[in-house]
């Protein structure tokens, strides 16, 4: 028995097993990797990624396989699908008589098959079909006397009520994680083995789970079957149009305990949660600093590495993340789906206009601690804190200026690079910066779209707005400290300051 959880075993080498669960002890290392082991049969599996050998063979297709258990779920999803397709009618020549044995003993399993009504799905046994029927049927009859939740099937009920017990009875012998179901414990052994049984036949990714490669498979597929009722948008996948139904409804189901703020999904809800534990689990190993999301991990490890694979065709643009090109492409694409409703501006993605409504709304939320001053976005409050404590972490490569902001930096180095990125599609001039193209395009296009709000008039760019609205409010900011008299623009303090006080 073992002193620590006085878990029992059969002999003491099973003992010596499990206490490493305890002790953390890896006896067993990986000659081809730096990979450690609790169990010499853990480190065979393993190797097999390296070796390449797959000892385990299919009689009916020769597909061979690293573990018994990929073949046994081969063998249950493919052959016997064959099987049913091919019948009694299968051409047996060559096939040695065992072999032939078990191919008849398949299609009498298949002709044995029952189908659902519904949707056409084949089942052994009449009970199995008797449960999936409730799928369509929606009959929950098993509830939780906890909760009130109901369920299809008991084994679905008993699952369920493990959660209010908090009984984990699956331990893994690599890492101590325990688990509710045996079936959870092996996915997750998966971690460990590297093995990835569900390969996609269109390209050859493997995966770990079942679920993974469906979700993988729409990749290949540009049939988008699911539309949206309210604005028609089209969908790979039933579960994406679920979730976007939530932007109709404004559903948001998921509530935060610490704030009580509400999210449409429980994934947002999770990465908010750090906010408040203050969780960092994805630590950098080259310099390390910790982040809160994958994503933003990710995208600070490639500036170790300096790898940008994704490439832009349109511009030659190389990004870090796949996301963040695709974001890129719509600006070429001009796809501006999202319209706002107070001044009918349109943007490429949800969460732009969402952001931008804020600023019709003044919604400043997040606040300086040191000032009190308020902003719309955590990336506006974070640079501005470092004003506060005077840090310039960006220099510039050509000379000693130092920058608080790496977009600052990169817009003063085209200074000395006299790099012009940005082109014109009117005309072949061009530009170091993207606000200035903008405001160029203006003039060819005769775009107006910042109007004042005591007249009817409308001006390409927001600066000349400004110092027109001051003419309503009688405003000069710019002070002669000299003689004290004031002016409306720089320009004409300037002209001032060398006319009057020069001479």
């Amino acid at each position: 028995m073992c002193a620590l959880n006085a878990e029992r075993a059969v002999s003491a080498s099973e003992l010596k097993q499990h206490q490493r669960i305890h002790t953390g002890v890896k006896p067993y290392k990986c000659s081809h990797c730096d990979k450690r082991f609790n169990h010499s049969g853990t480190l065979k599996i393993h190797e097999r990624i390296h070796t390449g050998e797959k000892p385990y063979h299919c009689t009916s297709c020769g597909k061979s396989f690293t573990v018994l258990s990929s073949l046994v779920s081969h063998s249950e999803r493919k052959c016997m699908r064959r099987a049913t397709l091919e019948g009694e009618d299968r051409e047996n020549m060559g096939d040695t008589e065992e072999q032939r044995d078990l191919n008849e003993k398949k299609g009498r399993e298949a002709k044995r098959t029952i189908s659902c009504p519904e949707c056409q799905k084949c089942f052994k046994r009449k009970t199995h079909l008797h449960l999936h029927m409730r799928v369509h049927t929606g009959e929950r009859p098993f509830t939780c006397d906890r909760c009130g939740k109901s369920f299809a099937s008991k084994p679905h009920l008993r699952r369920h009520i493990k959660t209010h017990t908090g009984e984990k009875p699956h331990t893994c012998d690599q890492c101590g994680k325990s688990f509710t179901e045996p079936l959870i414990l092996r996915e997750h052994m998966r971690v460990h083995t590297g093995e990835k049984p569900f390969t996609c036949d269109q390209c050859g990714k493997s995966f770990t789970h079942k679920k993974y490669l469906k979700i993988h498979m729409s990749v290949h597929s540009v049939e988008k079957p699911h539309a949206c009722i309210q604005c028609g948008k089209t969908f790979k996948r039933k579960e994406s149009i679920k979730c976007h139904m939530k932007i109709h409804t404004g559903e948001r189901p998921y509530t935060c305990n610490c704030c009580g703020k509400s999210f449409a999904h429980k994934v947002t809800l999770k990465n908010h949660i750090k906010i408040h534990t203050g969780e960092k689990p994805f630590t950098c190993d080259q310099c390390g600093k910790s982040f809160a999301h994958a994503v933003t991990f990710k995208l600070h490890a490639s500036s170790h590495s300096g790898e940008r694979p994704f490439y832009c065709d349109q511009c030659g643009k190389n990004f870090s993340l796949e996301s963040t090109l695709k974001i890129h492409l719509k600006f070429h694409m001009k796809e501006k789906l999202h319209s706002c409703s107070f001044c009918g501006m349109r943007f490429s993605q949800w969460g732009s206009l969402k952001l931008h409504q804020k600023r019709h709304a003044g919604e400043k939320n997040h606040i300086c601690f040191d000032c009190g001053k308020s902003f719309f976005t955590v990336r506006e409050v974070n640079l501005h804190q470092r004003i506060h404590i005077r840090e310039k972490p960006y220099k510039c490569s050509h000379c000693d200026k130092r920058f608080s902001r790496s977009e600052t930096l990169k817009k003063h180095e085209r200074i000395h690079t006299g790099e012009k990125p940005y082109k014109c599609s009117h005309c072949d001039k061009r530009f170091s910066q993207s606000e200035t193209l903008k405001s160029h395009e203006r003039i060819h296009t005769g775009e107006k779209p910042y109007k004042c709000s005591h007249c009817d008039k409308k001006f390409s760019r927001s600066e000349t707005l400004k110092k027109h609205e001051r003419i309503h409010t009688g405003e000069k900011p710019y002070h002669c400290t000299l003689c004290g008299k004031s002016f409306t623009q720089l320009s004409t303090l300037n002209k001032h300051t060398k006319n009057i006080h020069s001479k």
